[in-house]
Parts: structure tokens; sequence; C-alpha cells
């Protein structure tokens, strides 16, 4: 292929492994290395089939190589044209104002300073960065000895010990640390953080996950607002329009076996101003509701060990002593005809395929909410 460059990439785990006559069954429809009723790791079977046509689509092949107990390596090459010279300086162009910038990272989750320091290196800003409240401190002062301060501060709003608001009033009131920029990237807004920024002198308020252009524009205006008396926080996507009254935000339990899937249903739910808690199976989701109240159930159906439609059957049979109904959706990657009905029959209050849809999301957390401030607002009756 001419002009283009193969690119190889490798995606490991420690996991259990795959026995040799396993290796290539797992890239067949809906097939598994452990096909066992109450197999411990869950799956469709579907996923190295899909991805093994794409890659095939592409040019490229897909392989493994694995030993068991000691996990696997999963290998898959592809033909890309390669970019332009034009081409790759125009998306990676920033704006002059970008340029140069000195800007301290602080996150207490190194996935997530890794991710915002490529992208304020792509757009040819010096990045350093620190891990907690204390060690941003520290980092800000040294380079304020140094005669070389940092002009931005970007902060996670939630970590332990020392959270974003606790940053910006310790360098309101410290002597030697200059009045950096600061913004705040959080995964939850509540009402008040507008107010609070704003009083703290914070530039930016921004939801994660953010979009890169995004970030960028939010960037590029915080610093040329910089100086302005009257300049209001900015809050990227609309920033706190998502944000709940203390009394319509649950208590949501999300019961699903693929940790991906579970950071992602937590962020979407976060974001949206509600709290969670989450198991990797049907008996850990069982387990949870016997020690905790929840508002609201996102039920996988596919999950190893118990499934979805085993844990609602345990659940709803518990309730028949308490005569409580505890709200159940199911979440589910097949959408085809029957599934809807079907898990309505086994006991579900609702069903979102996924991947889930924001607005599908969305309407099921409005309808919920609303039960529950009518339920806070009905007057207890009074026996006489």
């Amino acid at each position: 292929m001419e002009g283009a460059q193969q690119l190889h990439f490798v995606v490991a785990d420690t996991g259990i492994g795959i026995a040799p006559e396993k290796r290539e069954l797992i890239f067949h429809p809906f097939s598994q290395a452990d096909t066992s009723t109450t197999r411990r790791y869950g799956g469709t079977g579907l996923g190295l089939s899909i991805s093994n046509r794409l890659v095939a689509m592409m040019g490229g092949a897909m392989w493994v190589e694995s030993e068991l107990g000691r996990g696997s390596e999963f290998h898959f090459t592809v033909w890309m044209e390669a970019a332009s010279a034009n081409a790759a300086a125009s998306t990676s162009a920033a704006p002059d104002i970008l340029r140069g910038v000195k800007v301290l990272v602080v996150d207490d989750n190194q996935t997530n300073q890794r991710v915002l320091e490529g992208m304020l290196k792509r757009w040819d800003l010096e990045v350093g960065t620190a891990e907690s409240g204390e060690e941003a401190l520290t980092r800000l002062c040294e380079a304020q000895k140094a005669g070389e301060p940092y002009q931005l501060l970007l902060t996670d709003l939630h970590m332990p010990e020392m959270d974003g608001f606790a940053i910006a009033e310790r360098i309101r009131e410290a002597r030697g640390i200059s009045p950096a920029i600061i913004m705040m990237l959080t995964s939850a807004g509540y009402r008040g953080d507008a107010a609070r920024c704003q009083e703290l002198g914070v530039a930016g308020y921004l939801l994660k996950p953010i979009r890169r252009c995004e970030l960028r524009e939010a960037v590029a205006r915080a610093l040329g607002a910089q100086g302005q008396k009257d300049a209001i926080p900015l809050n990227a996507r609309g920033g706190l329009k998502d944000v709940r009254e203390p009394g319509q935000s649950l208590r949501i339990l999300v019961a699903e076996d693929n940790s991906v899937n579970r950071r992602l249903a937590t962020r979407l739910l976060e974001k949206r101003g509600h709290s969670v808690a989450v198991a990797a199976n049907g008996r850990e989701a069982v387990a949870a509701i016997d020690k905790e109240s929840f508002g609201l159930v996102l039920m996988d159906m596919q999950m190893p060990e118990m499934d979805g439609f085993e844990a609602t059957a345990a659940i709803r049979q518990k309730e028949k002593l308490s005569g409580a109904r505890l709200p159940i959706v199911a979440l589910t990657a097949h959408a085809m005809k029957g599934d809807r009905e079907k898990c309505m029959e086994a006991g579900m209050d609702g069903y979102l395929a996924k991947p889930i849809r924001p607005e599908e999301l969305d309407e099921i957390l409005e309808k919920y909410s609303a039960e529950r401030r009518k339920s806070d607002s009905t007057p207890e009756q009074v026996l006489s």
C-alpha cells in the first residue's frame, strides 16, 4: 500500500491466561475460553470476533500470545495512510496564547494526569504535575522562588485530604505564591460550586470527561480573560445545568461485571449529581442491597456467578416480606425484539440498551428522581 505505514498494537493483561487449544476458538462468534454456566469471567463472546473482522477489513491481522496463570497479550496490525504535513498541523494547531504557558496539573489519579498532560503538551504548554494538594503548593512555592512561576493551575476538585477548593483557599491566603489562574475539573458538580468558584477567584469549572477541544477553548479563554475584574467562572458544556438539587440526587447501585462499563456508568451518573456504588456480579448486588438503601439499581443482564435475571428474582423474593419495591433497570448489550418484554417479566422496571445513550439515561433518572421528590413531599399520615 503506497504511502501507508503498518501500526502494531499490543494489549496486555495479567489475567488467568488462555489454554493453547482455546486460542483460535475465542475469535469465533459466541465462543469463550470458559463456557461453564457459573463461569467466573463474563462477556458475550462477540467482542473478539467483531474486533478480528474490523482489523481484517483494515488489511491487518489479530492474534494472541498467552500463558496459563500469567496473562495474555493480544496483538493486531493495521495499515494507515500517513497524514500530510498540512493535515497534521491543522489538527494540533493551538492558539498563540497557549504556547509557552507554564501549567501545573493536580490530580490524584495518574491516568487522568497523563491524559491532561498529553493534551496540554500537544498545544506547546510547559506542564508540571502533582498528585496531591500539598505537593501542588510545594511546587508552586518552589517555582515562585526560582522566578519561574506557574501561570495556570489545573486541578481536580475531588481529592483526598485536600480538595481543589482547599488548594484555592491556601493559594489565596499564602504569601509567596503567585495568583495563578485556577481551573477546576470535576466529575460531579453540586449546586453552590459556581458561587464558591467565584468567591475564590477560580477562572474555570469544567465537568469531566472533558473533550480536547473544550479544554483548549476553556484554557485559552481563561488566559485571555486574565486581569479582568468581573470575569465569570467558565462552565464547559453548560457546567452546572446537570447538577441536581440535594433532594433529587439518588443513591444508585450499578451492577456490571465489565470494569470499563462500570467506570463509564459511574461517570455518567456522578456527572448528573448522583452518588454511586458498584457491584461486579449479581451476588455482590444482592449483598449490597441487603446492607444499604438505594433509590435505583442499574442491573447488567450478562454477569458471571449470578446474572441480572437471577439477582432480580432474589431481590423481588425478599421484597415479598418487606413490602417495599426497589426500582431495577436492566442494562443489556442485546437490543433484539422481545428483550424488553423478557426483562419486564423478570421483574425489571425499565430497560437500557448498551452503549448507554445519555438522553435515555436522563429520562430514567428524571422519572425516579421525580418519584423521590413526590415521596419526600407526601405528608406522613397520623394514626389516631
